[in-house]
């Protein structure tokens, strides 16, 4: 499958990176969100998402996260929930963010 987004990155670059820099790019993926989010811009916060979505579906593919599968398929349900929302509020995404970054003990560090 192409990425519509990430046309450069494939699955099996995706899986050169490490899972913490995986996270970390969907993470940067949310910063924009969240800048777009302060800004009330809903076209460049559901951009910004769709492009996490991208990534989110090629860390599903992954087989490393084979492991914690069930989990990052509810996590992305619950951000699929935040994305069709009219009105998207900014602490409820601060928790989805989060929740993101707890994937990892060093990811859980970096303070959002």
């Amino acid at each position: 499958m192409e990425n519509k987004f990430h046309k450069n990155l494939g699955s099996q670059k995706w899986q050169n990176f490490s899972k913490e820099e995986q996270i970390l790019n969907i993470a940067a993926e949310f910063s924009r969100t969240k800048s777009w989010l302060v800004k009330n811009n809903e076209q460049e916060i559901l951009n910004c998402l769709n492009r996490a979505f991208e990534l989110i579906d090629l860390t599903i593919n992954d087989q490393r996260w084979q492991k914690g599968l069930k989990e990052l398929l509810r996590f992305r349900d619950v951000l699929a929930e935040f994305y069709l929302k009219k009105n998207k509020n900014i602490d409820e995404f601060f928790k989805i963010s989060k929740t993101l970054l707890n994937f990892n003990k060093f990811t859980s560090l970096v303070k959002i």
